[in-house]
């Protein structure tokens, strides 16, 4: 647009949104502070939503100021997800990033709404006065100075007074080069402005950081994920490998000096080292399965099948897989079942657990149920469990009165 035009939409913007940046401070001094004080009662949370909700609504005037005055090319949020009753609504509203972002904002547009003022009223104000000082000076009336004297013009600070030809044009310049400077001290502010609607009030820019950061998490997850398989593959072809050769060998000497009589010593050394070798084996193999269960690279469903095999109380397996998961998924949920299924031998008292898995609406949830006593808590194992979960941003819930029964409830991100 024209210098001209945009100087003037720029003032316009500064004027309007004095009164604006103020009222928004207000509105969030009383309204959304208000209600997070009023928290503890009943009112106190369905307040503060309505509050958020209103604050958005205030955000979404300013982006379309700023839009509309200034050129910001920014796009609205999204509005917030509605839940099932009142309490949906609610939670909907505390929870929007977008009115939270919104509330920021109105905070920190007050006291730039205010310096635009301040650089409106002595840029343009003080500066076009100054400028027609020359035109308007001799209409004031005069007024007696320090000592009696009767002066014309306008005093300053000092007792100094612009009653003078010469320092009524010298003010005329002065007034010159503020309505000079004016466009471009405002501009500065505004710069910030823009910088905070672009920031806190436009969608694109959240959501392309949102999405850089997960993308930097999946492959940071995916590359973790195949660092762990790669070890369980170096780790069972090479140094578990070995071991099985070297057990075998220590056996054939261990019964070759048993057949031909040799020294007891040396077979009792013998057989020792043919134990040891036999031991580090099996915790080499325990060591390969923690880091990544192999029997997982048939697919999940035959993973949680021989762990349910394997467990020391009876399972009943449901596991309904349309799509296979990422082998990141996978390994996440056959911890969860495989932690959750120790717990329930450990700490339940039930003789069966059930086990469902299923996969729709791009989440893949884990069900582990169990008719024991109960009381289970998010600590332990079980924090490790959410802690795990979280690196996917999935979810952990927990039911487990005391007396039971209990049911854990894992939901992990599976894209179809």
């Amino acid at each position: 647009m024209p210098a001209h035009a945009r100087t003037l939409r720029q003032l316009l913007y500064a004027l309007i949104g004095m009164p604006l940046g103020l009222a928004g401070l207000a509105y969030t001094a009383y309204v959304v502070a208000g209600g997070a004080l009023l928290s503890l009662t009943v009112v106190g949370l369905p307040v503060l939503s309505a509050g958020l909700r209103g604050a958005r609504l205030l955000g979404g005037l300013h982006r379309a100021l700023a839009r509309r005055l200034l050129g910001v090319a920014t796009t609205a949020p999204p509005p917030p997800r509605g839940g099932a009753g009142l309490t949906g609504w609610v939670r909907a509203g505390l929870t929007d990033r977008a009115a939270w972002r919104a509330v920021v904002y109105l905070i920190l547009k007050a006291p730039i709404a205010v310096l635009s003022m301040a650089v409106v009223i002595v840029g343009y104000g003080y500066g076009f006065g100054a400028l027609t000082y020359p035109a308007w000076w001799r209409l004031i009336p005069s007024q007696a100075d320090a000592v009696g004297v009767l002066r014309a013009g306008l005093p300053l600070p000092g007792g100094v007074y612009l009653d003078t030809w010469p320092r009524a044009i010298l003010t005329a310049g002065i007034g010159a080069v503020l309505l000079l400077l004016a466009p471009l001290a405002l501009r500065a502010v505004l710069t910030l402005d823009r910088m905070l609607v672009t920031d806190l009030l436009d969608a694109r820019r959240l959501d392309e950081r949102v999405r850089e950061l997960e993308a930097s998490r999946n492959f940071a997850v995916q590359e973790s994920a195949a660092a762990l398989r790669r070890i369980e593959r170096d780790l069972h072809d090479g140094a578990q490998a070995r071991l099985v050769a070297l057990a075998m060998n220590l056996g054939a000497a261990k019964e070759h000096l048993e057949q031909s009589g040799g020294d007891p010593q040396t077979r009792e050394l013998v057989g020792t080292a043919h134990r040891d070798a036999k031991a580090a084996l099996v915790e080499l193999r325990d060591l390969v399965r923690g880091i990544h269960p192999p029997i997982l690279d048939s697919g999940l469903d035959a993973a949680l099948a021989t762990l349910a095999a394997r467990s020391p109380v009876a399972v009943d397996l449901t596991v309904t897989i349309a799509r296979r998961p990422s082998p990141a998924v996978e390994t996440i949920a056959y911890f969860c079942i495989a932690e959750l299924l120790t717990n329930v031998a450990k700490h339940s008292g039930a003789p069966r657990a059930v086990v469902g898995v299923e996969q729709n609406d791009g989440r893949l949830r884990l069900r582990v149920a169990d008719q024991g006593r109960g009381g289970a808590q998010a600590r332990g194992g079980l924090a490790g469990l959410t802690d795990r979960v979280r690196t996917v941003d999935g979810r952990l819930d927990i039911d487990s009165p005391v007396g039971g029964p209990t049911v854990v409830t894992v939901e992990l991100p599976c894209p179809s």
